[in-house]
């Protein structure tokens, strides 16, 4: 069974969700994708049930706060396991150069020599290009660039073996760039800042964001099967997932989800 677990939901500044992360859960194992901002990641992983002896593979998207500081706990709690023989074989980090080379930066100025000496070693930092395809799990794994125009960015496309194809787009509105890659997705991930109808109260466009009806839009034109946003304000909190799914039903006419955080959806 396959599993996408929302270890958090929300945006850099939210209180009331943690940040964006999730998990694909793969026959057992686990593809980790960003952290968050802090040590919650732990919490996280704990209260969905998922063991980090069972994470081998991890892909983070951009060195922004909210994605990448996570991954520092992630290292360390790994680090730990493998140095107490309780973790087989490699854990692989993914991403751009960019995001981890910061990863790398931050690790030697905060982590003790012991976790360090696992880094390339057993602990081994994979740097991916644009278009880029790998085989990670059962999945068939493209990465590419999604030309930000704050900090470079990379999503990707999971395709497994019955076909279903996951596409992540990132925090930043689709880019045209990454069309043939992501279209036609069984389940399309996508960032929705805000809702339209607040958009004058969170100026999601200076910050390079898309509302709830952006995102359904490009869904729809993607000819996606499914929907879910992520990376959301958390001012509308609880009603989010109410107020969310009415705006985004008169744009995207097919499957949508709006997950709290730890929510799990089985595809």
């Amino acid at each position: 069974m396959r599993e996408l677990v929302m270890l958090g939901t929300g945006n850099a500044m939210v209180t009331k969700y943690y940040n964006t992360c999730f998990a694909i859960i793969d026959n057992g194992q686990i593809f980790l994708v960003d952290a968050g901002g802090g040590n919650t990641i732990l919490r996280r992983m704990e209260e969905a049930g998922l063991a980090f002896a069972n994470v081998h593979h991890m892909f983070v998207t951009h060195g922004h706060t909210d994605h990448v500081l996570g991954v520092i706990w992630v290292i360390r709690k790994i680090a730990t396991l493998m140095g107490k023989n309780k973790y087989e074989g490699n854990f692989y980090i993914y991403g751009h150069s960019e995001v981890l080379h910061i990863i790398k930066e931050i690790a030697e100025l905060t982590l003790k020599k012991k976790d360090l000496q696992k880094m390339g070693e057993r602990i081994i930092f994979r740097t991916v290009q644009d278009k880029e395809q790998l085989p990670i799990l059962t999945m068939q794994v493209t990465f590419f660039d999604i030309l930000s125009t704050k900090k470079k960015q990379f999503g990707f496309s999971a395709v497994f073996p019955d076909h279903y194809k996951l596409s992540c787009l990132g925090d930043e509105p689709y880019n045209e760039h990454c069309r043939d890659i992501v279209s036609h997705s069984d389940l399309l991930m996508s960032e929705a800042f805000c809702l339209y109808a607040d958009r004058d109260k969170f100026n999601p466009y200076e910050k390079n964001h898309s509302t709830v009806k952006e995102a359904c839009t490009v869904a729809e034109e993607l000819q996606a099967q499914a929907v879910l946003l992520y990376h959301t304000e958390d001012k509308t909190f609880p009603q989010r997932k109410e107020k969310y799914m009415a705006e985004a039903k008169e744009f995207f006419k097919k499957t949508i989800y709006i997950p709290d955080d730890l929510e799990k959806i089985s595809f």
